[in-house]
């Protein structure tokens, strides 16, 4: 579970600049050592009653929060946009995200932390979609799914909580396997279009091939290393070893976007996790993104967000109760 204490609260996301958001490690209980933990949203509340919604307080963490709601409806703030889940819907947060608890008091359901480390690599590449940084917060799966997931659900839990029942690596890989196995059912949920892109004209185009998923993936995890730094296709072509055109069209293909979309919408979403603290001037966010002047930043950023980097911060002085919000009754949200 989570830790109050020093290890779990690295000094800042960042080594030097003004503060970020702070970043919260897996801690699993003594005698746990492997990166996954299930629980439920009533014993995470009854055994945090004084963190992290008093006051709500933003926060990213290396690691998969994973909640379905059984009872009730759950509010959460991911990258500043406030969701409503509701019965039968998924949280997904993954690593990296802003977060932002509302007291979960008013919701039931399994409560999944996972770290990326505990999937095969395999079932990782199935997953591109379902755990990229841009992927929808709020899941509804597709109808025929969602008794099975609750099932598979609790199974999870009841086997974590069988915990020296039986051999520690049996334990461990049937954990496991339910979690992959429940990720891969919810990965090909209609909010996650895992379906076949569709051309402009409306046709179903190729499934994409795995050597087309592999370079996607590549290019995702380089702009995570590299957006700071990097800020053009022809460097991350360079850096792939692959032409800007073969790239291009991988990306096309495995979401529909091209390569300097991915780029640039990587940037900005950094902008947005950092202009809510209100440390970060536009100036410094400007510099800490590679950008030579703040005006260019200014364009940059009203070109992807509609409001200049001030009007921006002043619509997040409070996480929990921005104006930036899209409540939607069907959990969909625009990520931006």
């Amino acid at each position: 579970m989570l830790s109050r204490g020093r290890d779990a609260f690295p000094a800042r996301a960042e080594a030097s600049g003004p503060t970020a958001a702070p970043l919260f490690r897996f801690q699993p209980p003594v005698g746990t050592p492997y990166g996954l933990e299930v629980t439920t949203l009533e014993y995470f509340r009854k055994h945090h009653d004084d963190w992290p919604w008093s006051p709500p307080l933003p926060g990213r963490a290396t690691f998969h929060y994973l909640i379905l709601v059984t009872e009730g409806e759950l509010w959460h703030d991911v990258d500043h946009v406030t969701h409503k889940i509701a019965v039968g819907q998924w949280l997904w947060v993954r690593p990296g995200h802003v977060q932002c608890w509302h007291d979960p008091s008013t919701a039931r359901g399994p409560f999944i932390l996972f770290n990326p480390e505990v999937l095969r690599p395999d079932i990782v590449s199935l997953l591109t979609r379902a755990t990229a940084h841009d992927a929808p917060a709020v899941i509804t799966p597709h109808p025929g799914d969602t008794r099975w997931l609750q099932e598979t659900a609790l199974q999870l839990l009841d086997e974590h909580r069988a915990f020296g029942r039986r051999p520690l690596a049996a334990h461990h890989a049937l954990r496991c396997s339910l979690l992959e196995a429940m990720l891969l059912r919810l990965a090909g949920s209609p909010d996650l279009g895992n379906s076949a892109p569709r051309s402009r004209q409306g046709s179903r185009s190729r499934i994409t091939p795995p050597s087309g998923q592999s370079l996607y993936a590549r290019l995702l995890d380089a702009v995570e290393l590299h957006f700071r730094d990097l800020h053009h296709v022809e460097e991350y072509a360079q850096l792939l070893g692959c032409s800007t055109r073969t790239l291009s069209r991988a990306t096309k293909a495995a979401a529909d976007v091209g390569a300097r979309q991915v780029i640039d919408q990587r940037r900005a979403l950094e902008a947005r996790r950092l202009l809510v603290d209100r440390t970060w001037t536009a100036r410094a966010v400007a510099a800490h993104l590679g950008f030579t002047d703040t005006a260019n930043f200014g364009r940059f950023f009203r070109h992807h967000t509609g409001l200049t980097p001030a009007a921006y911060a002043n619509r997040q002085d409070c996480p929990s109760q921005s104006k930036d919000r899209a409540l939607s009754r069907t959990g969909l949200s625009d990520q931006r």
